[in-house]
């Protein structure tokens, strides 16, 4: 029997009680464990203190969250941040040289919301701090005068270029997603391609251009809408046939 794929998942870091700690939600643990059919294994925020190249070596993909944090705008304009914004240095430090290494290596990288910013960043995008202040653009922030079930119910459009990876998958030109982010991408990374985008111009989704590596970043929550939303699921299961090709042949 065929060893299951191991997929690294950078943790987010926070401080209780004076102690910092490196979690990531379960929503993202069984969705790589139940529906791509991958061993997840968390990748602490260490930064600098870590050789990435032996955690790329020992994994077969690489899987980026969202979070409750904002990844900080010296990463990507001069812009002054506001006092009451909450951010995750120890997590930029890690995620955004990984993202260079892992597109280098060709591993499959699956990117959601905070993570899907991450890569536009670290190919030298930038993003709007806050993005329901840019005119002309809906406020695609969670109301969280609800639960969390309705949350993440789909909420909105977004239109599909039929030329990317998430056509491929799905062959949908319209599908419809939760919305729970208060950033989004601006300037677009080198080689990046647009694979979906919102009413109102939003870039929803990315993936690499010209490249036969599997990279997908979407601004939705796919892993919390599995019980309620094939469509994640296609996703996740294409994320996990990927990371099995990658083990093969190595």
């Amino acid at each position: 029997m065929q060893r299951r794929p191991t997929v690294g998942i950078v943790a987010g870091t926070m401080e209780i009680n004076s102690i910092s700690w490196h979690s990531v939600g379960e929503s993202n643990l069984s969705a790589l464990n139940e529906i791509s059919q991958c061993n997840p294994v968390i990748i602490p925020a260490l930064g600098k203190k870590l050789n990435l190249m032996d955690i790329l070596k020992s994994i077969d993909g690489l899987f980026l969250t969202g979070g409750a944090t904002n990844i900080h705008p010296y990463n990507y304009s001069n812009n002054i941040y506001r006092d009451k914004d909450i951010y995750d240095k120890k997590r930029d430090s890690t995620t955004i040289p990984l993202i260079k290494l892992a597109i280098k290596l060709g591993i499959p990288i699956f990117a959601v919301c905070r993570g899907f910013q991450e890569i536009n960043v670290a190919l030298g995008g930038s993003l709007h701090s806050y993005l329901h202040e840019v005119p002309g653009k809906f406020d695609h922030r969670r109301d969280r005068t609800k639960n969390l079930e309705y949350q993440t119910i789909p909420s909105h459009n977004v239109t599909i270029n039929k030329y990317g990876l998430i056509y491929k998958i799905l062959n949908k030109k319209n599908i419809k997603v939760n919305s729970l982010h208060g950033q989004g991408i601006d300037r677009l990374g080198k080689n990046l391609q647009i694979e979906a985008f919102a009413e109102d111009t939003t870039i929803e989704a990315i993936s690499l251009k010209n490249s036969n590596s599997w990279m997908l970043g979407v601004q939705w929550h796919p892993e919390l809408s599995l019980q309620h939303d094939c469509i994640s699921k296609e996703l996740f299961k294409s994320y996990g046939n990927a990371c099995r090709k990658i083990k093969k042949e190595r």
